[in-house]
């Protein structure tokens, strides 16, 4: 039997909180390893740091994007 995808509602309550690191993000927006720091820097993309390690939550990185889109579309 195939586990449910985690984007699916954990328990019907809680949802599952996917991380990205910063590699994943940069394949994602198809940019460099120094443009998503400066977003993290500047807070226009939210992280949390776990130890040493950056971890972006996908609904931060949809946040952004719809946020950029948002501003291009004015």
């Amino acid at each position: 039997m195939a586990s449910p995808p985690s984007a699916v509602l954990h328990s019907g309550t809680v949802p599952v909180l996917e991380l990205l690191t910063v590699p994943q993000v940069m394949a994602r927006l198809q940019i460099g390893r120094s443009a998503v720091y400066d977003l993290l820097r500047t807070g226009q993309l939210a992280s949390i740091t776990l130890g040493r390690a950056r971890r972006i939550p996908t609904h931060a990185l949809t946040d952004f994007i719809r946020t950029r889109l948002e501003q291009d579309a004015s």
